[in-house]
């Protein structure tokens, strides 16, 4: 058991294992999110002839892959706005908490149990999804360099020619030798659910951050608080540059940041942490 310093005790519980309480922090940016996409499609994507998305109605079918797809909540947003949209994830109980979520909202979206590093697309699929994307960091479980490569290799394959893959994460200041701190609340239902996610500084020899996520959820009669421990692998930008010259099937046509806006451009260097990269198939 996790202590704070007033003693209270914490449960040890990976959170990917409490998908509503971690879906009920990440909600909030969804539509927001879903937004950035569609419109970064629009602006960034290069397909030619028959390859475009094609219309069906007032939305275009876009054929969406979104590695690390956790809770389902943007395949199920860009779901009602026409996508098709494929999923993977190595949580059971979060790609069935995204099954559930589907279904519910009478939506289609095929979901299967995968890794990052060296999930597999049925030959019929690759070479076919218009585009791509993991926003929230999640790559950096990717612990090294052949696992990010494989990753980024993977995906590539997985995308036609001009279609794009929006890749988020934060890059490291290894300079910067204070723990960082990130506090979130969120409604569900009667309870409230509090989320402190402390990032201590990252290590430049090994290029690993500890990171600890502590979960207090309120009910009218009860209390639960959760913690989970991991770690991030770090990047600064000669990292990420160096990274993406061993795919070369991908290219950084722009860079943006969290607020997701598309006045906002960024070089990629090591005063932008908050980093959002376009990636267009070449």
């Amino acid at each position: 058991m996790g202590r704070t310093a007033k003693g209270a005790s914490y449960e040890q519980l990976d959170w990917y294992d409490a998908p509503r309480y971690y879906d009920a922090i990440f909600d909030t940016d969804t539509e927001r999110e879903a937004d950035f996409l569609e419109e970064a499609l629009a602006r960034h994507a290069a397909f030619e002839g028959r390859t475009a998305p094609r219309k069906v109605g007032e939305r275009l079918a876009v054929r969406c892959l979104e590695p690390a797809c956790g809770s389902g909540r943007l395949m199920v947003e860009l779901g009602h706005r026409g996508w098709r949209c494929t999923g993977f994830d190595l949580s059971a109980p979060m790609l069935a908490f995204a099954r559930e979520r589907l279904d519910s909202e009478g939506l289609d979206g095929r979901l299967f149990e995968a890794s990052m590093q060296d999930f597999q697309l049925p030959a019929r699929e690759r070479g076919r999804f218009h585009l791509a994307h993991c926003l929230v960091s999640t790559f950096k479980y990717l612990l090294n360099e052949a696992d990010a490569v494989s990753h980024l290799k993977g995906v590539a394959d997985a995308l036609l020619p001009g279609g794009l893959y929006v890749l988020g994460f934060h890059l490291s200041d290894y300079d910067d030798d204070q723990p960082s701190r990130e506090r979130w609340k969120a409604k569900l239902g009667r309870e409230e659910v509090v989320c402190n996610i402390t990032g201590w500084p990252a290590d430049p020899k090994t290029r690993r951050e500890r990171v600890r996520s502590r979960l207090i959820v309120k009910g009218p009669k009860s209390e639960r608080r959760l913690e989970t421990n991991w770690e991030f692998r770090t990047y600064n930008a000669a990292q990420v540059r160096r990274m993406l010259r061993a795919v070369p099937e991908l290219e950084l046509v722009e860079l943006y940041d969290f607020t997701y806006d598309f006045d906002a451009t960024h070089r990629l260097e090591d005063e932008q942490l908050d980093s959002l990269l376009i990636l267009r198939r070449a």
